[in-house]
């Protein structure tokens, strides 16, 4: 059995986009071409690989498999260039650095602009992406860095083939509606309040369950959001009480929202991440952000 590497490829890409049209526009190929190599390859392994007694397109259990085996192939490619790289020992090129908001326009920018006098010859490259997509990313090699977010509560990402270290630490602050009267001076004056809440996997969704579990109440959780600038436009207008990083609050108009002088909510841990490689010695190599 001898299988085309380019068809392999392709499989991949329809694995990990969800679909033929997705993956036609990453390879930059029609759908009519990608359906054909496709094709090819069923008959290079004997097998059925796509599913196409349903509307969407999926993989078969045999297509699953060997898509298994092409996103690995994908990953030693993706670490052979980089190796590559390496021998050059020249700081230039494009970085590629996966980050969210706050981080982007508090710490990366101001970085940037010492990168550029330090650097001039890398090319910083932003992606706003955050989560497990950003780490698939940074797995694959399609980011250099990875800028994550997690409660302190929780232990930072330990993986043999990638690299953790702590970044900044920021202070939670709860935040109330500018027109209450009786400012909360404890969590515990909060517990019958609604909540403008992030999604539990957010740094300051952690943070609410956490609290909440601390002092035994369920918070009432009446609208779910996933920017910070949404939790305190609502809060703004009276819509509840949220909690948020310090980051967030630094170009928020004085007065706009109160912010509570509680100081037991905790903090976020923003990390770095990059990869892991080896040399052929197996010694390992830590990438840099630059």
């Amino acid at each position: 059995m001898e299988i085309d590497p380019r068809r392999l490829r392709i499989l991949y890409e329809v694995a990990r986009r969800g679909g033929v049209l997705r993956a036609a526009e990453a390879l930059h190929l029609t759908s009519s071409a990608v359906s054909q190599q496709l094709a090819q390859l069923e008959r290079e392994v004997g097998l059925p690989l796509i599913d196409r007694s349903q509307r969407s397109v999926s993989l078969t259990p045999a297509g699953r498999v060997l898509a298994g085996y092409a996103e690995r192939v994908e990953e030693e490619l993706a670490e052979a260039k980089r190796e590559l790289t390496r021998f050059t020992e020249r700081l230039a090129g494009p970085v590629r650095i996966a980050a969210f908001a706050t981080v982007i326009k508090h710490i990366l920018v101001p970085a940037l602009r010492e990168l550029a006098v330090r650097h001039p010859r890398i090319t910083p490259v932003i992606h706003e992406i955050y989560g497990p997509p950003a780490l698939q990313e940074l797995r694959l090699g399609s980011v250099d860095v990875l800028i994550t977010e997690q409660d302190m509560g929780l232990p930072a990402l330990s993986q043999p083939s990638l690299s953790t270290r702590l970044l900044y630490v920021d202070e939670y602050r709860i935040v109330l509606p500018p027109g209450w009267a009786e400012p909360a001076a404890t969590v515990t004056d909060l517990m019958r309040c609604p909540w403008v809440a992030s999604l539990p996997s957010h740094a300051t969704g952690q943070a609410l369950d956490r609290l909440a579990g601390l002092h035994g109440f369920e918070p009432r959780k009446v609208h779910l959001v996933t920017e910070f600038d949404s939790a305190l436009a609502l809060v703004a207008d009276g819509h509840g009480v949220a909690i948020v990083p310090t980051l967030a609050l630094l170009d928020v108009p004085e007065g706009e929202v109160l912010v509570s002088d509680i100081r037991e909510v905790g903090a976020r841990r923003v990390d770095v991440i990059t990869r892991v490689g080896r040399t052929r010695s197996g010694s390992p190599i830590r990438c840099r952000p630059w």
